[in-house]
């Protein structure tokens, strides 16, 4: 697949993982979307900072978030936008220059190839090597699992209490009924 060239990127729910490359003492990031590969000046890093904002929240929020609802500190998947469930982990410290980032929606299943590299299907059936151990490709997975489910389950609670405060409100009743109305001013139909 031709690589396109391009200034500018925000994460999206075609983007599959986002790989550093070393152009001199430049890192660009190598994005990979489900029918395309871009190029792009930024590195991996800059991307997904970009992409919070895109989104309304700053990386380092998007970071505590993630810290305070599965309790982790290192490596911590972000979710980047929780509508269309984009979260993103990191394969090694988010401040590596060597550090990939994976959008877990879009893995299918992975395994080992050799000690420090794991084969990742996606499910676009496209396979990509990563030289990462498969343990943490399989750890990060489970992390970004954990946060996607305590948040869903957090927007949940939110959504039956709202219907519980909903159906125990309701709506101010006139004091007088239509039938204190009807006896009195009622006429026969003459036959």
């Amino acid at each position: 697949m031709q690589e396109k060239i391009i200034e500018d990127y925000e994460v999206n729910s075609r983007t599959m993982f986002i790989v550093p490359v070393k152009y001199g003492s430049k890192v660009y990031s190598k994005i990979y979307e489900v029918e395309d590969v871009f190029l792009c000046p930024l590195s991996p890093l800059e991307i997904i900072k970009k992409s919070c904002n895109y989104f309304g929240v700053d990386y380092e929020s998007r970071r505590k978030g993630s810290r305070n609802i599965i309790g982790n500190k290192r490596k911590l998947p972000i979710v980047i936008e929780s509508t269309n469930q984009l979260l993103f982990f990191p394969t090694l410290s988010p401040y590596s220059k060597e550090c990939i980032w994976i959008a877990s929606e879009h893995v299918k299943d992975y395994q080992r190839i050799g000690p420090q590299e794991a084969l990742i299907l996606f499910y676009n059936k496209q396979t990509h090597h990563f030289p990462v151990p498969c343990s943490t490709i399989e750890a990060q997975m489970l992390k970004t699992s954990l946060l996607k489910t305590r948040l869903m389950q957090r927007i949940e609670n939110n959504e039956k209490r709202l219907n519980y405060i909903l159906s125990r409100t309701k709506l101010p009743q006139a004091l007088e009924t239509t039938r204190q109305y009807d006896s009195e001013f009622h006429v026969k139909n003459p036959k």
